[in-house]
């Protein structure tokens, strides 16, 4: 029979990460979210709309915004090739892979 082994979950402890990445492996407690520790090199590849360049930034160099619709949900970051103040939507995929690269993130609320 073959069996698969039981999810990270199940086990209480995270798989084990690269050797020499600095993350270690915890217990979980069982309650509140788990931090996913972020390499300090991810970068991300964005393109500048006023000079078109393209270019690599890092997680500091953007911020995202999630507001209650799909125009207050955005992402920003200024051209290093023009100096732009460069603002783009950010649908439910660039949400995952900006939060999950440690973009800082500003959640926007509606005045009651």
């Amino acid at each position: 029979m073959n069996r698969t082994p039981p999810i990270p979950a199940a086990t209480g402890v995270r798989p084990e990460a690269p050797p020499g990445t600095g993350i270690r492996a915890t217990r979980r407690s069982g309650t509140g979210p788990v931090p996913v520790p972020v390499p300090a090199a991810v970068r991300f590849r964005a393109a500048c709309p006023d000079c078109r360049g393209r270019f690599e930034l890092a997680a500091a160099a953007l911020r995202l915004a999630i507001g209650a619709t799909r125009r207050t949900t955005f992402y920003t970051f200024t051209c290093p090739e023009c100096g732009a103040s460069v603002r783009k939507p950010a649908g439910e995929r660039i949400i995952e892979l900006l939060t999950g690269g440690g973009v800082r993130t500003l959640r926007l609320h509606t005045a009651l």
